[in-house]
């Protein structure tokens, strides 16, 4: 995660296996570069750890929902 911005205005890149998507950090101000977040509906909305982070990328494999995701940006 890459952060922009200040105040509610705050963004960051956040890459989703591959897959990168401009987010809201509105929702988690203490969010820094690094940080591995949940995103709902372009909003990064809970800050997890290392591990939690890779538990919650392998559910979401197994579901078969990274696909909804679509394209990197060019």
């Amino acid at each position: 995660m890459t952060a922009a911005g200040e105040g509610l205005a705050r963004t960051a890149r956040v890459s989703f296996g591959g897959v990168v998507k401009e987010v809201s950090l509105a929702y988690v101000p203490e969010a820094e570069p690094g940080a591995y977040v949940i995103v709902h509906v372009g909003f990064a909305i809970s800050l997890v750890d290392e591990d939690e982070a890779g538990k919650i990328f392998e559910y979401l494999k197994t579901m078969d929902e990274l696909k909804d995701l679509g394209p990197a940006p060019a």
